[in-house]
């Protein structure tokens, strides 16, 4: 090797080795990036019942997003985060939100904190008007006003879910709500939450006639002929129709027009016309395939309950203070009720320009037929065919409790009676009680009924009389009428008099002014004379057993409550007169 080569190798390994120093020497090393500090984000939410989720969404930097249900701490990034909240709804409540300390700004190794209070937020408000024409929910987060008269029509149904309340327009005098043939009202409320149609007025402020009322049209049959309209439905109230609603004609006795379940009306029956008053229930040919059963009306200006023919059933009914009948039925009614509670400790004064009180309001009303086109139905024992004979009326009222007002209150002049059966009506009447009703406790009116009744086609069995004004402790006198005592034990009526019991004696609790729904209790009282007596067993009379089929039952007493057994209106119904 020359001496050249040597030199130039000797100067390359020197380089090298040089270059090996210089970068990957210890004495030099490389430091790592260092990982940033995280913070913290509080976030506090407040407000909502024990249980609820809240709907709230934190986002940030880096396409961050996290939902957050409740009082939280989050690790995070440092930057800026913006904090979010939807409405929530818990029991038909709904709740808003306020935000504080939003967007906020997170340091390392801080913490950041957004307050989120929740806090009851007003229900929207609806207006319902016109016509229904397709399938609709009424719901309990949401306030809705009826103004007018307000029409479902047919082949659509109004579905109203429990704890949904429904106030008629108090600057649209009459507003009702119209269910017509062919369309279906499915109201299922709860004992907790019912459905509760009312006035739009305060408590405190609300007085009979306030507004129109609920009216539903089945397409059962009645016992008039021709186009006979539905009461007060041709007014002169917002959205009426001129011509009226007509109800006759009908052929499907089974047919639904939906279903009633712990249902309230309050404060309604307008007078749309002199002498044309809507009632608080009305059912105009309403069919038997309908459910009506825990339902309530309270401090109605016309008649609480109303059957204009049909073959609806009943039970649970309850109606406090009424401006004229309790329970009326006609023009070929024969429909089943039971379990049925009437009070009238008063009469209340109606909204000025409603109407009046009426001047004969009774317990019971109930009529074979009145009007034009009352005709006996075909294959009926008719005994002729005229306006006041050979009506087939043939309701069936089976555990009912009637009182009246008590000593001292001023009664309408041909009022006070418990019950009135007249032009030609049939029907049975079990197991009930009447008491404390000035004029009487019954009154068969007419020959036309007394005919029924002598064919037993008109029944009164087991029933107690207590307090009651009119002859032999609650009959009508020797005269024109057929009611008196005598008529009724010959055809083993059963009817004890009750000879100085009073009516707050009979039950647990009658307070001569009721402050509130639980004030009254309609249970027997200890020893009470109601809590026997009833007709236990329908087999020994196969007329009644027939008429009655499986829907009524035989009790061992009398009147709307069995000792010791459920208190059924408890809870779900109402008392209140403004």
């Amino acid at each position: 090797m020359t001496m050249t080569v040597r030199l130039r190798t000797l100067a390359l390994t020197s380089f090298a080795a040089l270059a090996f120093a210089a970068c990957g020497g210890s004495d030099d090393p490389i430091s790592p990036t260092p990982t940033p500090a995280n913070g913290s984000l509080a976030v506090t939410v407040s407000g909502l019942p024990a249980g609820v989720n809240a709907a709230v969404t934190v986002t940030g930097p880096s396409n961050f997003s996290q939902a957050v249900t409740g009082t939280t701490t989050l690790s995070v990034a440092a930057g800026s985060y913006s904090v979010a909240a939807a409405q929530v709804t818990a029991s038909n409540v709904r709740y808003n939100a306020t935000i504080t300390g939003s967007p906020a700004t997170v340091a390392a190794n801080a913490t950041a904190t957004v307050t989120v209070a929740y806090a009851v937020a007003a229900n929207p408000t609806v207006v319902l008007s016109g016509s229904i024409a397709t399938n609709r929910t009424l719901t309990p987060d949401t306030n809705y006003v009826l103004r007018g008269f307000v029409y479902v029509n047919s082949g659509a149904t109004l579905t109203v879910n429990a704890g949904t309340r429904i106030v008629g327009d108090t600057t649209a005098l009459g507003s009702a709500l119209f269910v017509l043939r062919g369309a279906r009202l499915v109201a299922n409320g709860t004992a907790a939450a019912p459905v509760v149609f009312t006035s739009q007025r305060s408590a405190g402020n609300r007085s009979p006639g306030d507004w129109g009322g609920l009216v539903m049209v089945g397409n059962a049959r009645a016992n008039r002929v021709g186009n006979v309209i539905v009461e007060g439905s041709n007014g002169s109230v917002v959205g009426a129709n001129p011509a009226g609603i007509i109800y006759t004609g009908g052929t499907v006795d089974n047919d639904n027009s939906g279903t009633l379940r712990y249902v309230r009306v309050e404060f309604a029956g307008y007078a749309t016309l002199a002498d044309a008053e809507l009632n608080s229930f009305t059912f105009a040919a309403v069919g038997s395939g309908t459910t009506v059963e825990y339902v309530q009306a309270l401090a109605g200006l016309d008649d609480h309950f109303e059957w204009f023919g049909g073959t609806v059933n009943g039970r649970y009914l309850v109606s406090y203070e009424s401006g004229d009948d309790h329970f009326d039925g006609s023009e070929g009614y024969r429909g089943l009720n039971q379990f049925l509670i009437g009070l009238q400790s008063t009469y209340l004064t109606p909204r000025a320009g409603a109407g009046a009180v009426s001047a004969d309001p009774q317990g019971f009303e109930v009529d074979g037929c009145n009007g034009g086109g009352c005709v006996a139905p075909s294959g009926a024992n008719a005994q002729s065919a005229g306006r006041e004979e050979g009506l087939w009326n043939m309701n069936v009222f089976a555990n009912f409790t009637l009182v009246g007002p008590a000593s001292g209150v001023t009664v309408p002049g041909s009022g006070g009676v418990g019950a009135v059966l007249r032009r030609g009506t049939g029907g049975y009447y079990v197991n009930g009680v009447i008491a404390r009703w000035p004029r009487g406790g019954i009154s068969l009116r007419d020959s036309t009924s007394n005919n029924r009744f002598q064919v037993d086609s008109l029944i009164v069995r087991n029933l107690y009389f207590a307090e009651n004004g009119g002859a032999d402790g609650g009959f009508d006198a020797a005269g024109t009428n057929f009611g008196q005592a005598s008529a009724l034990t010959a055809r083993n009526a059963n009817i004890v008099v009750g000879t100085g019991v009073t009516a707050a004696t009979l039950f647990t609790a009658l307070p001569a002014t009721p402050t509130n729904g639980a004030s009254l209790d309609w249970s027997p009282a200890a020893n009470s004379p109601i809590a026997t007596g009833g007709l236990a067993t329908f087999a020994a009379d196969p007329r009644i057993a027939a008429r009655v089929g499986t829907f009524i039952t035989p009790t061992v007493y009398r009147g709307a409550a069995a000792p010791g057994g459920p208190k059924w209106w408890e809870g779900w119904t109402s008392y209140a007169r403004n």
